[in-house]
């Protein structure tokens, strides 16, 4: 048995040939006269070796049998292939090899005697296991796979490593068990392959010395370097940027392996766009090295080339080599470049452009300082190795844009995109100063001679509003203490809770009189310290004890207050905050096509903005006023749409809020400065700080002589002060009247004098609504039935579901080109389709219809819409089968769900809906089942939804099959 390996395994080792010699024994019985005649003269050179058989555990005697063994494995061997095949023998995993081929020896040969052959990346526990699947593979009849190709790696004798791919054949191997075996069940088999990283658990299955591993195997190795390098390089390329900074000398050893140049260098250069140069690798510490640069920053293309190959490399794509420097030099026009290679020792020099979807993002640059060692053949080697250059060096110039951005994000703040170009050219100065940030002055940014835009949709009475939710939420909370109060007097008749009512029916009486800010704070301070301790330690029995948890949880857990109305209001006013600078930010986006401007804007109780037009913020662009024009007329138009999406949007919030439009006409040219300090613009200038002065203030504003707002809902109004701002205004509002956006009407108003301002005038005119008003009546209606009568346990079939369907119907009837008067039909049908559920799931279809037919019999709709608004009803029956197109689009718009990224918070919903409804509790697994059957059985009956929706839908179906299947 072999002794002292460098790693114990669960084999004892006997390297024997009694299978070899067993065939041998066999040949030499046959009726073919050499063959046996062959076979008998081996047998008898070995008829003295009985360990042969029995199996040598000394490998001295190996050693001392060279030339027996070699001619005992001379069939194995062939002599005619001995200088090719790189073969020898060897044992499973184990770094004990012999009899090798003639190639195989000289590849040692070149190394010398003092190499160490390991296998690659092979430590003491994947040695043990690996020895391990052997024996559940060849004893136990398992297929288990380690999965991990195996390595030697070899230098030349230039010192270039070389990558050999290990192949085993174990035809000559057997495995049996000794005295210390311990046998394994198939369930502990499956216990050892689910944990691969237990080692203790594999050596009690498989204890030290536990089997035997008897005779030999052969060893094959096939030159795999230059596949084995790029798949090195690829690993390397993936670690981070602290591994990498550890990887320098491997990266040239994997270049050296795949070009066989043993002095090979490495460098690269990489190649701003914008500033059409070349640059050194940024934050590189000294590590990366440009050849061409040398110590130089950045030059442009040309000179950096010193105009040889530049249309060649970055033109054609093409690389550029010079197999001899010296030779290169001696012409006129090469002579600066050659001596700057030379310099640095390079006799031989290729340079590849690195390319990324047909952007040019560096050079990447071999050098070598033997003579023609870089030429035109092995350059063709490249083409496997760039792909991964480019996609490190594409990485590289993300990082550095990050960190530009970090740079800007902190030293300015997150920059509008027409503007963002001179903050990255002064972040770039710091950026190749070499100077430490703290050391680093930077610039203030300055645009000059800009005109200014602004606008802005305010929330009409968004302070008052506030103020009356808050006052709500109070009276309710201090409402509902006080009937506990009076429940726990019934039983108790305590004095204190006598004064504890009277001082909240106090409270009640202030929040009649105009809303005092503090007295909010006050009211909490008195509900935390003399209430809720009170009733913490008061309930007196069953019903009170309900009562007061009933309380407690309708708590706000941040504030410890009722906040059901204001969150309504808060969530009125972001809904309205989203949606419309949604709108805003959208058109911006197109308004930028025409020409470059900067754009801020910001939510507060409503949302503003602020523009700046000019030649200094596009300098690569011609300005004209023309543009200016254009972006007034675009930023009436947008208010126009705002205005109208606000009023669309306003029936289906839970607060009812009106907004305001005003747009501020400013004529003149001013300057904006970037405040280091404050992070933002501002005006720059005291002349420039009257334009501040009235934005400040002007929606506030009255009409002169009068109690009138300026600002007033559903219109926009346009503040002025010279009269060729009204007449461009004037032209604008009738163009927009032509298109139907804006009513007839145009108010001329003046301004009453502010502070430090005075001669403001203002048009004001109404934005046109086409919207149906039985609709909204209908939504309205609808949406105080469900909050009113709609038991919360119906946490599916209300009001979000509702809107749901609605917004289907409205996105079918576009998309079918339904006339806008079918279209009104299906929405009210939407509105009114599950109203039923109020009294309850069974059978609500046909309550829907009554509620329906009662509503529009109260506005006289005629019999004909009453009619076709129950059929369609009635269409969302389940199970029924759709008759006509409109019934297809109803039908679809109720199961739109289906195809919704949100589908599996959707079938929850109506789980927990079923449960506390109906009283039905499904486990996941049929719950998963029976709603794989629901999509499997169902159709979409329209084309758009065929088309839009079926492959979502059918995500969520294998989205709920993975759900069950991981059950």
């Amino acid at each position: 048995m072999i002794q002292n390996y460098k790693y114990i395994s669960p084999f004892k080792i006997l390297i024997s040939f009694h299978k070899l010699i067993e065939g041998l024994e066999q040949i030499a019985l046959s009726d073919i006269d050499y063959r046996s005649n062959y076979a008998k003269g081996l047998l008898d050179q070995i008829k003295d070796k009985p360990e042969f058989i029995s199996g040598i555990d000394n490998l001295n005697i190996i050693e001392n049998n060279q030339e027996q063994i070699k001619n005992l494995l001379a069939d194995l061997f062939p002599t005619a292939l001995t200088h090719n095949e790189i073969k020898a023998v060897t044992l499973p995993f184990y770094d004990i090899t012999f009899n090798y081929s003639e190639r195989f020896k000289k590849i040692l040969d070149d190394v010398g005697a003092t190499f160490d052959m390991s296998i690659r990346d092979i430590d003491e526990h994947q040695f043990y296991i690996m020895n391990c699947t052997l024996i559940l593979n060849g004893y136990y009849g398992q297929n288990v796979d380690f999965g991990k190709p195996l390595f030697y790696d070899i230098p030349d004798k230039n010192g270039i490593i070389k990558h050999y791919k290990i192949l085993y054949n174990a035809d000559f191997l057997e495995i049996y068990p000794t005295g210390n075996t311990r046998f394994l069940t198939q369930t502990e088999i499956e216990e050892l392959i689910d944990n691969y990283d237990d080692i203790d658990l594999w050596k009690r299955a498989f204890p030290e010395n536990s089997w035997f591993l008897k005779g030999f195997s052969i060893i094959s190795l096939v030159d795999v370097t230059v596949e084995s390098a790029v798949s090195n390089l690829k690993s390397n390329l993936l670690k981070t940027d602290a591994e990498k900074s550890k990887l320098n000398d491997s990266f040239e050893s994997i270049f050296r392996s795949v070009l066989k140049i043993p002095d090979l260098r490495i460098g690269v250069t990489f190649y701003d766009e914008e500033e059409a140069s070349f640059v050194t690798p940024p934050f590189n510490e000294g590590k990366s090295k440009s050849f061409l640069l040398l110590d130089v920053q950045g030059a442009d293309c040309k000179n950096a080339l010193c105009g040889c190959s530049y249309e060649s490399l970055i033109e054609n794509n093409k690389p550029f080599i010079i197999p001899d420097v010296l030779e290169f030099a001696k012409t006129k026009e090469n002579y600066q470049f050659g001596e700057h290679l030379l310099s640095q020792d390079i006799q031989s020099f290729l340079l590849a452009p690195v390319i990324k979807d047909n952007k040019l993002l560096g050079l990447f640059e071999l050098a070598s300082s033997t003579v023609r060692a870089l030429n035109s053949v092995n350059a063709n080697k490249l083409k496997l190795i760039l792909p991964y250059i480019s996609d490190t060096i594409e990485k590289t110039n993300d990082d550095m844009i990050n960190q530009l951005e970090a740079i800007i994000q902190k030293e300015y703040t997150a920059i509008h995109p027409s503007v963002y170009w001179k903050f990255k050219k002064e972040a770039k100065n710091y950026f190749h100063s070499n100077i430490s940030i703290k050391d680093y002055t930077f610039k203030e940014i300055v645009f000059k001679d800009v005109y200014p835009l602004y606008g802005q949709i305010d929330i009409k009475g968004s302070s008052e509003n506030r103020n009356n939710a808050i006052v709500n939420d109070l009276k309710e909370q201090i409402n509902q203490i006080i009937d506990i109060i009076d429940l726990l007097n019934l039983d108790k008749k305590m004095g204190v809770i006598e004064q504890k009512k009277f001082e909240l029916q106090s409270f009640l009486l202030e929040l009649e009189l105009p809303f005092q800010n503090n007295l909010e704070q006050i009211i909490h301070h008195y509900i935390e310290t003399e209430i809720h301790s009170f009733l913490k330690n008061t309930a007196s029995n069953k019903k009170t004890e309900t009562l007061i948890n009933d309380y407690f949880n309708k708590l706000d857990p941040k504030t410890g207050m009722f906040y059901q109305t204001r969150k309504d209001f808060d969530d009125t006013i972001m809904s309205i905050n989203k949606r419309l600078s949604s709108i805003l930010d959208d058109k911006q986006q197109q308004a930028q096509e025409i020409f470059p401007h900067y754009y801020e804007r910001f939510k507060t109780d409503g949302v503003e903005h602020n523009l700046y037009i000019g030649a200094s913020i596009e300098p690569n662009k011609t300005f004209d006023t023309m543009y200016l024009h254009n972006l007034r007329l675009w930023q009436l138009e947008t208010l126009c749409e705002m205005e109208l999406e606000h009023h669309k949007l306003k029936t289906t919030l839970p607060y009812t809020l009106d907004v305001t439009s005003l747009i501020l006409a400013f004529s003149s040219p001013i300057s904006i400065r970037f405040r280091m300090d404050e992070k933002r613009f501002d005006v720059d200038g005291s002349y420039n700080a009257r334009y501040e002065v009235v934005k400040k203030r002007i929606d506030k504003a009255f009409v002169k002589n009068s109690a009138e707002r300026i600002t007033q809902k559903e219109k926009i109004t346009i503040v002025y002060s010279n009269s060729s701002e009204e007449k461009e205004y004037t032209k604008y509002i009738k163009y927009l009247q032509h298109k139907g956006l804006l009513e007839d009407k145009i108010e001329k108003l003046e301004v009453e004098d502010l502070q430090a301002v005075s001669g403001l005038k203002a048009l004001r005119v109404k934005v046109k609504h086409n919207d149906n008003s039985l609709l909204i009546e209908a939504s309205v209606f609808i949406t105080n039935l469900f909050k009113e009568r709609l038991d919360s346990k119906y946490s599916y079939h209300n009001l979000e579901h509702t809107k749901g369907v609605v917004i289907g119907i409205e996105t079918l009837c576009k998309a079918e080109k339904i006339n806008q008067e079918t279209t009104d039909i299906l929405l009210l049908a939407g509105w009114f389709h599950d109203a039923g559920y109020i009294d309850g799931g069974e059978n609500h279809e046909k309550r829907s219809v009554k509620i329906a037919l009662d509503f529009l019999q109260d506005a006289t709709v005629s019999d004909n819409v009453q009619q076709k608004v129950s059929d369609l009803i009635l269409a969302t029956t389940f199970n029924y089968i759709p008759k006509n197109r409109l019934e297809k689009i109803i039908k679809d718009a109720d199961n739109a769900h289906l195809a919704n990224e949100n589908y599996p918070d959707s079938l929850e919903k109506l789980r927990t809906e079923w449960e506390n409804s109906i009283n039905k509790t499904y486990c996941n697994t049929d719950w998963f089942t029976l709603n794989i059957e629901f999509l499997k059985k169902h159709q979409y009956y329209t084309k758009f939804a065929q088309k839009e929706w079926q492959n979502s839908k059918e995500a969520n179906l294998k989205l709920i099959e993975k759900k069950l299947l991981n059950i």
